[in-house]
């Protein structure tokens, strides 16, 4: 057993799959399909940008609490996606698209609010920096699929970068994982938590590096579907 796996064989990371495995049988009863329940993850992040953007502590904890839901309605489209059979090309690009703007507006907004309290243009900027970041991400995962596509690229990553049944296969391994699952799939709960706190402003200087962090790690990454 992996140590991203909990009691039972569960896994325990990401922890917001932990709260969608209980509201997916939920929406398996209504109406609804899995696109527009990525529809309602786009509004509810959108909506918790727009809170964010007002600043101070009380817009910061309902932006929080919008994002948490985003959160769980994105995990939940997929699931219901393959529970449903509903699972298409359109929904995947559109989910993944979903997850960029959300993202992208959000740090913008957080970098917009945290400067209307605290001053200074800095801030307005490192949020810009951290949304260009996501933006970035988003353009190099979706030039890989076109090649992927022509059929030039492989459809896996390397095997040398997973430890048996996936773990991370070293130390660095384990701290990628982490940045991964903590400061993308969890990014709702570390948000929350330092809004209770009025503390919101820590993650821009995180996230303007961090961002391009992450895509520069899934370039690296994945460098062989660039070759020709």
């Amino acid at each position: 057993m992996s140590s991203e796996t909990g009691p039972g064989g569960r896994r325990a990371l990401p922890l917001i799959r932990q709260v969608s495995r209980f509201l997916t049988p939920v929406l398996m009863r209504l109406p609804v399909t899995a696109n527009q329940v990525t529809v309602a993850s786009l509004v509810a992040g959108l909506a918790a940008s727009a809170l964010v953007a007002v600043g101070g502590r009380p817009a910061s904890l309902g932006g929080g609490v919008l994002l948490f839901v985003s959160y769980v309605l994105d995990n939940s489209d997929g699931e219901m996606a393959r529970l449903k059979n509903q699972a298409t090309r359109f929904g995947e690009r559109f989910d993944g698209f979903t997850d960029w703007v959300v993202h992208a507006a959000f740090f913008a907004a957080l970098g917009y609010g945290v400067a209307s309290m605290r001053g200074g243009d800095p801030w307005i900027w490192l949020g810009a920096a951290a949304a260009a970041g996501a933006t970035l991400n988003y353009a190099i995962r979706g030039a890989i699929e076109m090649r992927r596509a022509s059929g030039r690229g492989s459809a896996e990553p390397k095997a040398r970068m997973s430890g048996p049944r996936g773990s991370p296969a070293g130390a660095l391994q384990w701290v990628v994982f982490a940045f991964r699952e903590l400061a993308r799939a969890d990014f709702c709960f570390i948000f929350l938590a330092l809004a209770v706190f009025d503390a919101t402003w820590i993650l821009l200087p995180a996230a303007a590096l961090g961002a391009q962090a992450y895509w520069a790690t899934a370039l690296i990454h994945w460098a062989d579907e660039f070759q020709a």
